[in-house]
């Protein structure tokens, strides 16, 4: 992500469910994503460049796990099947250190993302904090 990204993702978060489940974003928010070295936010783009999905990543130093922090489908496209490529596209990024595991944290209440991970061949690993954990192996899901 680059600063001249921040006009598309701001008014993504406009969307009520967005900005419900990942927000509110703010300039902090964007400072802090783009000075960040332990991680990376993700930028997935149609062939044509259009945005269609924002993919936040933390990496373990260690390589046992990194985390996604955050999952964004662009809202007009929600439900189509572009998440699916789009998680499985960041996961490739070559960018990346190695790991031996991805996971992922979902709030209780969020039953799309439980049903979304679950489709895409996370494994639900159960409650972790007040939060379901999911994990999948690289080149998995």
């Amino acid at each position: 992500m680059t600063r001249r990204d921040w006009q598309w993702v701001e008014k993504w978060f406009r969307d009520a469910e967005l900005d419900q489940r990942l927000g509110p974003l703010d300039g902090e928010w964007l400072e802090h994503v783009l000075s960040d070295r332990e991680g990376v936010q993700l930028v997935v783009e149609t062939v044509s460049g259009t945005p269609v999905a924002l993919v936040g990543c933390a990496w373990d130093p260690a390589g046992s796990e990194h985390g996604i922090t955050d999952f964004a489908v662009c809202p007009w496209t929600r439900r189509t099947g572009i998440g699916q490529r789009a998680l499985k596209s960041a996961l490739g990024w070559h960018g990346h250190p190695p790991t031996t595991r991805w996971v992922a944290f979902v709030d209780p209440d969020n039953h799309a993302a439980q049903a979304f991970f679950s489709a895409t061949g996370w494994h639900p690993d159960g409650l972790d904090d007040g939060m379901y954990r999911f994990s999948v192996e690289p080149g998995c899901g």
